[in-house]
């Protein structure tokens, strides 16, 4: 291709201002070139939740969006995961203390289903069975949480550290803990896909399943 047409191809395409969800409050997250607005659909952008919040103190925090509608040269973003920096996640860790961590799916008040990863940190090492009552009491909670919540109000939770709040306080009554952060939570499906796969799920009716002698 001659540097002409790359140039007047670059001149066709035209930039989209890229914009947080409404939770969010709308915060711009940079800009993207396209030729048409459907290039734009789909596209991800990751950021920190300290260049959201303009507070170098959250940088540990990354945040991941993705674009689903656009207008005129607006690109809006629906959120998909939250994760912890390795960084942060190795710094936290201490010799002689234990690492409990779950894995959750969960479906929220108004059907989003998600993954949360939430772990605790023990001040010395935990035996066997208080790292499985603090696990159960991870899941519990996070099932509980989400129960309760939209989709927007548990990555609110999760976000502002309410929600890894919740299971210090409950869970540090089993054994004594140094932190509990949420080192990942993830978008896995939105309420129509949801829907969706409730739909084309199969229920295997028990005269249809041959018996093993």
């Amino acid at each position: 291709m001659s540097e002409r047409s790359v140039s007047r191809r670059r001149e066709q395409k035209r930039w989209y201002t890229l914009l947080a969800p409404e939770q969010f409050d709308r915060a711009e997250l940079g800009e993207t070139l396209a030729e048409e607005p459907d290039q734009v659909l789909g596209r991800t952008i990751e950021t920190t939740l300290g260049d959201l919040q303009n507070d170098a103190g959250e940088n540990n925090t990354k945040l991941t969006f993705k674009v689903d509608e656009v207008a005129s040269d607006t690109a809006y973003t629906e959120f998909i995961k939250h994760e912890l920096t390795r960084d942060y996640m190795r710094s936290l860790v201490r010799r002689g203390s234990s690492k409990v961590e779950a894995y959750i799916t969960v479906l929220t008040q108004d059907d989003y289903r998600v993954q949360v990863q939430p772990v605790a940190l023990t001040t010395k090492s935990a035996d066997e069975s208080q790292e499985k009552a603090i696990r159960r009491t991870m899941i519990d909670l996070v099932r509980e949480s989400a129960r309760e919540r939209t989709f927007a109000d548990l990555i609110d939770s999760v976000v502002e550290g309410r929600l890894s709040s919740a299971i210090y306080n409950e869970a540090k009554t089993i054994y004594p803990l140094r932190r509990v952060e949420v080192q990942k939570a993830t978008l896995e499906a939105r309420p129509a896909e949801v829907a969706a796969e409730e739909e084309t799920s199969v229920d295997v009716d028990e005269d249809d399943v041959e018996a093993d002698d």
